[in-house]
């Protein structure tokens, strides 16, 4: 459960609104999740934050779907459910394949493992590695 209620368009600031409809139009849908609705509380840094995530996830060096892949990563690795589901769902309309998906999950297990292990032991490290 939420800890702010979801506003909906017709309980939404003009700005906030303003914002919705530029999520709908650049997303090519009429719907706006729930984490947006949440934002709307303090339409400045909702605008805010879909302006950084518009940047952030554009294409550039790493194309859009290995993007959502590193956001499935890190959300795994906050403990994010909302946006694991979210950037997967994402991943997958990129392109994302049930191979990709599997494997994906497999190094995420991995490298939480490692960072376990590492972690546990203390191991410094290695002056190759240091940049």
């Amino acid at each position: 459960m939420a800890t702010v209620p979801l506003l909906s368009d017709d309980e939404a600031s003009p700005e906030a609104r303003a914002v919705f409809d530029d999520i709908r139009a650049k997303r090519g849908t009429d719907y706006v999740n729930n984490f947006w609705r949440a934002m709307a509380h303090d339409p400045a840094t909702l605008k805010a934050v879909w302006d950084r995530l518009q940047t952030v996830m554009a294409p550039g060096a790493l194309d859009p779907l290995v993007k959502e892949l590193i956001y499935v990563a890190v959300s795994t690795a906050n403990g994010c459910d909302y946006c694991i589901h979210s950037h997967t769902a994402a991943a997958r309309a990129k392109g994302m394949t049930p191979e990709m998906h599997a494997e994906l999950i497999a190094v995420i297990g991995m490298a939480a493992q490692t960072n376990a292990l590492v972690t546990a032991m203390k191991v410094e490290v290695d002056e190759v590695f240091k940049a």
